[in-house]
């Protein structure tokens, strides 16, 4: 089942690099009372992820900090080694996005948002979407139909819909 506007984020446990090497991020903990928007990418360092993807939010992260977003947070299917090199290398732990692994695609699956491409290497991946989440509730999804594409799900496309 795909997660839909109006339903509760699931439980879930991220991961992130902290002070002394990864940390739990509870996920319900991240979002209480609070209005996020979270964005998933197909995999860190591949291409549209990095030259249109996170670019997008590092451009439009002052207009959601002036829309009251608490948080704007950037998960893969990847572990937090490489979320948290691939937020250096882009300037996105700069912009103050946060970056978190969903190592092993646990929540990607329980949002009904997991695809697989073999023959580029992506396995158990997720799709590429953004939403925002206010209090554990997801009052606006935007997901695109290709993973190769990022339209609906950029920076200006979801601040367009707030």
């Amino acid at each position: 089942m795909t997660l839909t506007v109006g339903e509760k984020l699931p439980g879930a446990t991220l991961l992130k690099i902290g002070a002394n090497g990864p940390e739990a991020v509870d996920l319900a903990a991240l979002t209480k009372g609070r209005k996020l928007v979270i964005f998933a990418v197909p995999g860190a360092y591949t291409g549209v992820c990095t030259t249109a993807h996170v670019p997008s939010f590092i451009r439009t992260k002052p207009q959601f900090d002036a829309k009251g977003v608490d948080e704007i947070v950037c998960v893969s299917v990847n572990d937090p080694f490489v979320m948290a090199a691939w937020g250096e290398a882009t300037g996105a732990t700069a912009a103050g996005i946060t970056m978190l692994a969903d190592a092993e695609a646990s929540f990607t699956k329980a949002i009904g948002m997991a695809f697989s491409a073999p023959p580029v290497g992506l396995i158990d991946r997720s799709a590429r979407y953004a939403m925002l989440v206010e209090d554990g509730t997801v009052k606006v999804l935007n997901r695109e139909e290709s993973p190769g594409v990022c339209e609906i799900s950029a920076g200006e496309a979801l601040l367009s819909a707030l």
